[in-house]
């Protein structure tokens, strides 16, 4: 039982890979597609696979195939995935980890601790890294 969880992940990545898609370098539970100016990205831990596309059909002919080759349930609009909440916009995609800082707090036991301002700048925004430099993910 021990090895079913990496099953499953093999399972799935020989069945990805085999449909055009390539596994990432730094994750490689981290599959994307191009297609033209168009990508599908595809994340899996262990037996959850989340997926989405800047273009609708695409999303819709991998949803297909998925479900063609393998028994599977569509929940819909990603909101909640390994204690990140998400939430989508139209135009921007929101994620935080609120649930999980507050769970923690409380397995620690520091509900009760004096409250501080985070000195870090809050008009910070993420981008591209434009240079590509590959971390060392043992660091």
């Amino acid at each position: 039982m021990k090895q079913a969880p990496r099953a499953w992940y093999d399972r799935h990545s020989s069945f990805i890979v085999n449909k055009g898609f390539v596994k990432g370098k730094v994750d490689i539970t981290l599959f994307t597609k191009h297609v033209d100016n168009e990508i599908v990205i595809i994340q899996i831990y262990i037996d959850d696979i989340i997926f989405g596309s800047t273009n609708e059909k695409f999303y819709k002919d991998f949803e297909l195939c998925m479900k063609e080759e393998f028994e599977m349930s569509m929940i819909g609009e990603l909101n909640y995935f390994l204690g990140l909440q998400i939430k989508q916009k139209s135009d921007v995609i929101f994620i935080n980890q609120a649930n999980y800082t507050r769970e923690l707090i409380k397995k620690l036991g520091l509900e009760d601790v004096k409250i501080s301002n985070t000195l870090m700048v809050t008009t910070t925004k993420l981008d591209e890294d434009e240079q590509g430099k590959s971390v060392d993910i043992k660091l």
